[in-house]
């Protein structure tokens, strides 16, 4: 491609001021049973937790039917959520689907959807205490499906680092020791994110990721209702509440408590664990 520079178009204007089309309309999607969810969990009793230390990983596993809660508990720090499907791990959070269905940031009412072929919801966002923060003035907002989870192979290819305890490398770790899979077999398996707590956005001028000190404050939580039978891992990320840096040995970091919560018998009413995607997969053949 040559240097040349082209001329700006008398009609560039124009071309700039045609309104934008939403690409997936979402009117349609199921909508969530919001107050069947709320008020299961309201009789629901604590059946597991899981502390997640700082710059370190954790897994969880949550039935189909139940909650669970991730919290602020020391001081500000946001973290990197992974999901499978408990029963098979080829199943998984699809970050990309659902920034297109729901926009870069989520929020209550809200779901992580799963990958292709079987794309549907895996987990509904039923609680949110930042949820007051809304977009701010740099276009930024919480619970962001953008960033990918920081990792040592960009901070390679950037700084020429080896820094191991990265959002990705605690993941890998946390997932290879949970199904006894080395680093090599549970590494393909760790996937984009969802930034739990995370302030980010992109800059108005050059368009690039940015991050911003997080709002999060001990007390603060974000709780989904698990649609269908889940694996987790929760990172703590290295940068904290990435005010400053994202793989870092330097920044404030805290745990993380992720806690799990079993519903009253019957409290669910008819509510059943969504169907695999009703595609037939012919792909026009």
């Amino acid at each position: 491609m040559s240097d040349t520079q082209f001329p700006i178009p008398a009609d560039a204007d124009t071309r700039r001021a045609v309104p934008p089309v939403i690409c997936y309309p979402n009117e349609t999607l199921p909508k969530p049973d919001l107050a069947l969810y709320r008020a299961a969990r309201d009789g629901a009793e604590k059946v597991a937790e899981v502390t997640v230390p700082p710059r370190e990983a954790a897994t969880f596993e949550v039935a189909a039917g139940q909650f669970f809660r991730i919290s602020s508990i020391e001081g500000p720090q946001v973290g990197d959520l992974n999901l499978w499907n408990r029963n098979d791990i080829s199943e998984r959070f699809f970050s990309g689907k659902t920034r297109a269905l729901h926009g870069t940031h989520v929020t209550t009412g809200e779901r992580l959807w799963s990958n292709l072929p079987y794309m549907r919801p895996m987990a509904t966002i039923i609680a949110d205490t930042l949820e007051w923060y809304g977009i701010d003035a740099y276009g930024g907002s919480v619970h962001d499906v953008i960033g990918t989870r920081c990792d040592p192979y960009t901070g390679n290819l950037l700084q020429g680092s080896q820094y191991h305890h990265c959002c990705h490398s605690n993941l890998t770790r946390a997932l290879a020791d949970h199904l006894g899979l080395s680093l090599a077999e549970a590494e393909p398996h760790v996937h984009d994110v969802l930034n739990v707590f995370m302030c980010t956005g992109f800059t108005r001028d050059t368009g690039q990721y940015f991050m911003k000190a997080s709002p999060v404050r001990p007390g603060d939580y974000l709780e989904f209702f698990a649609e269908i039978d889940l694996l987790g891992a929760m990172s703590a990320c290295p940068g904290g509440d990435c005010s400053a840096e994202h793989s870092s040995d330097t920044a404030a970091c805290h745990p993380m408590l992720v806690e799990v919560f079993a519903p009253r018998e019957g409290s669910l009413a008819a509510w059943q664990s969504p169907a695999l995607n009703g595609y037939d997969r012919s792909h026009g053949r």
